[in-house]
């Protein structure tokens, strides 16, 4: 695995349950808040150009939860490219609060172009992902 980029996240009120802890559906908008700014931050490719006519949609997620996390926790998400295919992205991010792991995924994206079929990466994005990754 490549060096991993750090997406920190505060947890919000808006991201727990009333019993005050994340409800687990938050950890995928971070999980994807992580990816979007993967994408502008390391490929210089942000979503807001990517998606006027092509996507890259989630198309496999595992995963694993350690434990809970509580509204005012830090966590940090360190994302690491683990595989690139043709138009496929493998990658794996780790959530800790200092040093306890909160929660762990494997995800795979699939580059689309417009009409949603899979895509290449265009040449430009794929050697920078060889460079942050594999």
């Amino acid at each position: 695995m490549g060096p991993a980029f750090v997406f920190e996240q505060k947890v919000l009120f808006r991201h727990c349950d009333p019993a005050g802890i994340v409800f687990f559906p938050r950890y995928f908008e971070m999980i994807n808040d992580c990816v979007e700014h993967f994408f502008d931050e390391v490929l210089g490719w942000p979503f807001e150009e990517l998606l006027l006519d092509q996507g890259v949609p989630t198309a496999e997620i595992k995963t694993r939860f350690a434990a809970p996390s509580r509204h005012g926790d830090r966590l940090s998400l360190a994302m690491h490219v683990t595989r690139i295919g043709r138009s496929s992205l493998g990658y794996r991010i780790e959530a800790t609060c200092g040093t306890e792991r909160r929660f762990e995924a494997e995800t795979v994206l699939v580059h689309v172009d417009g009409q949603g079929k899979p895509a290449s990466w265009p040449d430009a994005i794929r050697l920078k992902l060889k460079e942050d990754g594999s």
